[in-house]
């Protein structure tokens, strides 16, 4: 073998750097198609990612390989390349969602009858799983007033896993939440399952909650999105953080940018407590969105033995506020007895995370 000079290994390397660069732009210039191929797809509401084109386009070049790489290798390269031009599409989806932080920089603040959430004080959300009677909600309203607290939640209609389990009261539930609503000077959240009595719904509570069983439930999100209700919004039972966060952009794309986002557990395969808390989503939720943040600590959980530590953790890390469910007497609820806490329990939590709280009243 001719032992190459110097001169002549450095004219190589030189080549070899000026087609690094050539590829370079070459890659450059594909990225900038490929976005407004992006662009065009979402306009048309096409999927960005479609493998038969990609296929195809494998096929083609592969068929003009003529070495001196292996086919594997160039089909390797060039699935690199399509894939970062796919995520290059994503990102710029993400910068064009309405609830983006990229969007909007500031936080929305969702006001609830003078209840500013979002603007940094963090707040209770505490009621009844389900409505059962005046008296029951009443009772649970008296003590969380009492508490200078002014969000109560209550369910009228419940999804519930069983169809032989109790399925709430329905609009006589809600209007029972409006009548204690009204005497003790509180806002009231409550969750609607269909799209159809949301019109009716609105003329009873102050805040629409939809739960995780719905939260991809599109017609109920573009029907809450049309109405001038705040929405409260929990995530799905296995949904990620991303379907979580595009579920939210349809309620904002009908125009109502008044969203509460709620953790409240994911299934896993755990079954010491019945979901399993993802307190982690709280502080990727405030920095992907520019959305209030809240996390249910009685549905994550489960279990009324955990309710303080996991509201401590949820407020630690920046969570605006903490749901939990509070029944005058859990032992003959007619749903999630195990979970709830009675006043006494409610009372004993409240104080133990004073401290660490700013609660305003």
């Amino acid at each position: 073998m001719t032992k190459m000079s110097n001169n002549e290994l450095e004219k190589l390397r030189q080549q070899a750097d000026e087609l690094n660069l050539q590829i370079l732009k070459l890659i450059n210039d594909r990225g900038n198609i490929v976005k407004e191929i992006g662009k065009a797809k979402e306009a048309q509401g096409v999927n960005r990612y479609d493998p038969v084109r990609e296929r195809t386009m494998l096929n083609q070049i592969l068929e003009e390989n003529d070495g001196p790489f292996e086919n594997s290798t160039i089909q390797h390269i060039f699935k690199e390349i399509f894939k970062a031009g796919l995520e290059l599409q994503e990102d710029d989806h993400s910068k064009a969602l309405l609830v983006s932080r990229k969007k909007k920089p500031e936080n929305t603040i969702v006001n609830i009858n003078g209840e500013a959430i979002g603007d940094g004080k963090q707040r209770f959300i505490v009621g009844p799983c389900a409505v059962e009677s005046y008296e029951q909600v009443a009772e649970v309203a008296a003590a969380a007033k009492q508490q200078g607290l002014k969000l109560l939640r209550g369910g009228a209609f419940k999804p519930r896993t069983s169809p032989y389990d109790f399925q709430g009261l329905g609009v006589d539930g809600l209007k029972i939440l409006k009548r204690v609503a009204d005497e003790y000077g509180l806002a009231v959240i409550s969750e609607i399952v269909n799209p159809a009595h949301i019109e009716e719904a609105i003329e009873h509570i102050d805040v629409i909650q939809i739960g995780a069983r719905n939260m991809q439930n599109f017609e109920l999100l573009k029907e809450a999105g049309s109405v001038n209700k705040p929405v409260l919004l929990k995530r799905g039972l296995a949904a990620t953080i991303s379907e979580f966060i595009n579920a939210a952009e349809y309620i904002i794309a009908q125009g109502n940018d008044q969203i509460i986002l709620c953790e409240r557990g994911i299934r896993t395969y755990e079954t010491a407590t019945r979901n399993t808390l993802d307190i982690s989503a709280v502080p990727i939720l405030k920095q992907e969105t520019h959305l209030p943040v809240f996390v249910d600590v009685t549905h994550s959980t489960g279990r009324r033995d955990l309710l303080l530590p996991t509201a401590k953790a949820a407020l630690a890390i920046g969570a605006d506020g903490v749901m939990a469910e509070v029944h005058p007497d859990p032992s003959v609820a007619l749903s999630d007895s195990a979970q709830q806490m009675d006043i006494p329990q409610f009372e004993k939590w409240l104080d133990a995370l004073r401290p660490l709280v700013n609660i305003h009243a």
